[in-house]
């Protein structure tokens, strides 16, 4: 900062009141941010998945309750004309004195930010209230516990399976291993493959995080192998057996299966750090191309990543010409999507008004998406960035797409000038349509594509279900395909929890004419779900049936979704695994590994994230 910003002396004490009102609300949100990841520590070791499911839903609201506490505190103890430019510009001073030596620098920074940005109106104030940039380095900062960010193995001098299972218990879990000395053997020879047989270099090492990943219902140990100028990231889960022992569960090693891991369209993590942003940095060297603010969003730190990801659009707008317009696709009844071609990611604006056979409202809409936000995504959700009055470069937006605004949300826009700013709208990440995706499949007369679209949207709806979500709306145009050909569920607008659907056979006609009636002739209850229906709306294409009901006929059947409703309300939770089957341990004639000289990329060389 220019030293002629700097005042020559800091004299409002309210500006430093407010300053440590700010900081001081800040700790104590991340004083419970902790408690909660630490907790996540004794809900895996109990087994209690319901539980660790409803604190990691409980815990995404932390934030915005802290926000508002401290503004209600601000609010009730300075008058409005207390608050002078002078006053706010000295806070913000003060403010980064405060986070001298503090361990979450850049977090804080985003927390001011929030209570700022509630207390004053956007037009009034200004970028020199709040953290345009970030002010203080988040370099180097030690953690004052007795463990580091992550601990230093040397299997050159200890041994590759002493090390291993040193790793394992130095988490000590308060729980017993069906078969430590079993596991950390298969994890040995699955490394020793990965590895290759290269000659060890004297740098050799394993580094591991201190802190273990939960979510769902596994706890992850994250790491990875040194040697020489090569670098060999890997993941290891730890999961209950069906008697409630700790087993090893395999090794994830290739970069598609730990950026699936690390997807978007997953829960987030629970993690025990002092210094996140120490985490965020080891995290990068595993997944490069991952950008940090979707790091932070995994790890939990939502908000942050949100800071994150709208510095990164402002610098790619700065450095870009192309203009905004309408997505391609069939356009939708609720959501107006538009985005820009040169900006991997869409922006969706509910509509004013939604035509027949739509009945909802935006406030629905708005709870729809809230729900997904605070639920297990299980890999078939995206996950969304939710902002209110976004402002865009009018010289940018096309006029179709500006005319297409007024006439569906004109209550959402405000022409100011040179800038257009849409009051609210959700961000996601681009994804082809799994209906273009099917057609482009069936045109270039390409049936393993095609089959593998039918398959993962099958997949996608066992998942969802699994963790009782009915998407409601099941056309193919709902559906995205990411660049793992993973599929995925992006329109939220109909989404009911399975427990509230009541799923019933279509009754037998009782005369000719109700047989050949375009109108039900039986009562359709609110919820009221008819599964052999669905044919009819997804089955008109002659392959696309014949693969649907290869894989997934059971989805036109009451009984898959009445047994899987009941098993919901019997309190069991499904496991949904986030790698492939047959990589795990437990699974029978497991294929070997290519070594490592010959598959392994250098951190470098990697995929593209999903």
């Amino acid at each position: 900062m220019n030293q002629a910003a700097f005042p020559k002396l800091l004299s409002s004490q309210i500006a430093f009141d407010i300053a440590l009102t700010i900081r001081d609300g800040f700790d104590k949100h991340y004083r419970l941010f902790r408690q909660s990841s630490q907790q996540a520590r004794e809900y895996f070791e109990r087994g209690d998945w319901k539980v660790a499911q409803q604190a990691a839903r409980e815990r995404i609201g932390f934030y915005d309750k802290r926000v508002q506490e401290c503004v209600h505190l601000l609010e009730d103890e300075y008058a409005p004309e207390d608050l002078s430019d002078e006053v706010w510009r000295e806070c913000k001073l003060h403010f980064i004195g405060l986070l001298s030596g503090h361990k979450q620098p850049e977090l804080a920074e985003t927390f001011f930010n929030s209570v700022c940005c509630n207390i004053l109106h956007r037009s009034y104030f200004h970028n020199e209230f709040i953290f345009v940039r970030p002010v203080v380095s988040t370099e180097y900062i030690e953690t004052e516990e007795p463990a580091p960010t992550y601990r230093m193995y040397y299997p050159g001098t200890d041994g590759l399976r002493f090390t291993l299972r040193r790793i394992v218990t130095n988490f000590q879990l308060n729980a017993r291993f069906a078969n430590l000395d079993r596991d950390v053997e298969q994890v040995e020879s699955r490394l020793r493959q990965l590895f290759g047989g290269e000659t060890l270099e004297p740098n050799h090492q394993i580094q591991v995080l201190s802190s273990l990943f939960f979510r769902n219902k596994g706890a992850y140990i994250v790491g990875k192998g040194i040697n020489g100028a090569r670098e060999y990231p890997f993941v290891v889960p730890i999961l209950h057996n069906r008697h409630g022992q700790l087993v090893l569960d395999t090794v994830l090693f290739e970069q598609e299966q730990i950026i699936i891991l690390f997807s978007f369209t997953r829960a987030y993590f629970q993690v025990d750090m002092e210094v996140p942003s120490a985490y965020v940095q080891f995290l990068r060297t595993l997944l490069p191309r991952k950008p940090r603010s979707e790091i932070y969003t995994i790890l939990g730190l939502q908000k942050q990543g949100k800071t994150l990801f709208y510095r990164d659009y402002l610098q790619h707008l700065k450095h870009s010409s192309d203009q905004f317009d309408v997505a391609p696709g069939i356009r939708g009844l609720v959501m107006l999507v538009f985005a820009l071609p040169s900006f991997p990611y869409v922006f969706k604006v509910i509509k004013d008004f939604f035509p027949p056979p739509k009945e909802t409202t935006r406030a629905l809409v708005k709870e729809k998406y809230l729900l997904v936000k605070h639920h297990d995504r299980v890999g078939r959700m995206a996950d969304t960035l939710e902002y209110s009055n976004v402002a865009f470069p009018r010289a940018r937006m096309k006029e179709e797409l500006l005319d297409e605004i007024r006439k569906y949300a004109p209550s959402l826009l405000e022409e100011d000038g040179d800038k257009i700013v849409i009051k609210h709208l959700y961000i996601e990440r681009r994804m082809v349509p799994l209906n273009i995706w099917l057609t482009n499949a069936e045109q270039q007369g390409d049936d393993a594509r095609l089959e593998h679209g039918v398959l993962e949207y099958g997949n996608a709806i066992k998942e969802l279900v699994a963790a009782n979500i009915f998407p409601g709306d099941m056309l193919y145009k709902n559906f995205g395909v990411t660049r793992h050909k993973r599929v995925v569920f992006y329109d939220y607008d109909e989404i009911e929890y399975i427990t509230d659907c009541v799923f019933r056979d279509i009754p037998e006609a009782r005369t000719e004419e109700e047989e050949m009636s375009a109108e039900p002739w039986y009562h359709v209850g609110k919820h009221d779900v008819f599964p052999e229906q669905f044919g009819r709306f997804l089955l008109g294409n002659a392959k696309i049936r014949k693969y649907f009901m290869q894989h997934h006929a059971d989805l036109l059947t009451r009984e898959f979704w009445q047994r899987r409703k009941e098993r919901i309300e019997a309190g069991i939770v499904e496991d949904v695994f986030p790698y492939p089957q047959h990589i795990r341990f437990s699974y029978q004639g497991t294929p070997a590994i290519t070594p490592a000289a010959h598959v392994a990329p250098t951190l470098l060389e990697t995929s593209e994230n999903e």
